[in-house]
């Protein structure tokens, strides 16, 4: 093949840094780190009949694809491939980067990983005893037939759920695809994995410490998420807006100021990879590869390109989750009140949270 993009373009890109981040969103180096660990999985052999696609153009179709959203009858201009080429070779790249990436840059969480990021967490976010920023996204996808209105949402639209946790540096910790769009929160979570292991507390989560500069009680460790989750013992959201106390107020800018992380991470993930800007118009098991390529893709660029982030200058445009609200267990509630009390203590305040509330 001679006339298509990757023939004609890549290696003009090559000789342009600039040009070849803006078209593939990652560096050249890492490029060539990508496709060292997938080029075996999706190379094809010469069959005789006609040339196969070669690994790198294979590894730059995807990549373009999940950069830009761009429809497959546009790259199949673009690159002068067949569009059922290119919509195989889309799922097969993504199952291949997923499946070579995910154990290094998702790895299932450990308690040594758990108190690492408790650590970065207070000392980025001023939160102590946290482990993740827990938030669940809509992923629009065109109509597939025989999926009735399963995946039809709250907002007129069909999507997916992307559930995650993240990490104090905007990475995710983990995730979990593919719910129905019609499924509030608190259907999803609890059914998911993810929801399992907080709600259950399967997750190796380290053991329940004092609060910094504190003798006691133990506080356990936790996660947090916006109103639309149920408090647990590993989760906590903020209180009602109703008959808010200082105390209160001062607690739900701090555990905000913490979740916005995971806000910051969908930004990035988006502003990054815009095929999740879309309507992704594939086979819906192909979509959860895709959308998982996005994922494990989102935390090797940053591993390798770490961005500073303001968060407040961030906003993700995938639409929030919504569900009715459930009242929580009495302990639970005290719990959450034990935080909210070390927020406004001379050892747990930080000087700016007066002038915030």
């Amino acid at each position: 093949m001679t006339r298509g993009v990757y023939s004609t373009l890549y290696m003009e890109l090559w000789q342009k840094q600039d040009k070849f981040y803006n078209y593939l969103r990652m560096r050249q180096e890492h490029f060539d780190v990508l496709l060292e660990q997938v080029g075996d999985v999706i190379q094809r052999h010469y069959t005789g009949m006609r040339f196969s696609i070669s690994p790198a153009e294979r590894l730059m179709v995807t990549l373009r694809f999940l950069a830009t959203g761009e429809s497959l009858t546009s790259l199949h201009y673009q690159f002068c491939l067949g569009i059922s080429i290119i919509s195989g070779i889309v799922k097969v790249t993504c199952l291949a980067i997923w499946d070579a990436l995910h154990t290094e840059y998702i790895p299932e969480p450990t308690r040594d990983i758990w108190l690492q990021n408790a650590e970065q967490f207070e000392k980025v976010c001023h939160f102590p005893n946290c482990l993740g920023a827990v938030d669940g996204k809509h992923v629009l996808i065109a109509k597939r037939a025989g999926t009735g209105s399963e995946y039809y949402n709250y907002k007129k639209y069909f999507s997916i759920v992307l559930m995650a946790i993240a990490d104090a540096n905007c990475k995710f910790l983990a995730v979990d695809i593919g719910a129905y769009g019609r499924s509030n929160d608190s259907q999803v979570f609890k059914t998911s994995p993810m929801g399992h292991c907080l709600y259950g507390d399967t997750y190796d989560f380290p053991p329940a410490r004092p609060l910094p500069g504190t003798t006691g009680p133990p506080m356990p460790y936790v996660c947090v998420g916006d109103e639309a989750f149920q408090l647990s013992p590993h989760l906590l959201k903020p209180y009602s807006s109703r008959d808010l106390t200082r105390t209160k107020k001062v607690f739900n800018y701090r555990l905000t100021r913490a979740r916005r992380v995971v806000e910051c991470a969908f930004g990035i993930l988006t502003a990054k990879w815009r095929v999740l800007l879309t309507a992704i118009s594939l086979h819906i098991r192909t979509v959860d590869e895709v959308v998982k390529a996005c994922v494990v893709l989102h935390n090797y660029v940053l591993s390798k390109e770490p961005v500073s982030v303001d968060d407040e200058d961030l906003e993700t445009t995938l639409w929030d989750y919504h569900s009715s609200s459930v009242r929580s267990a009495g302990s639970v509630s005290r719990m959450r009140d034990n935080f909210a009390e070390y927020f406004v203590s001379p050892v747990g305040r930080v000087p700016w949270q007066d002038n915030i509330v």
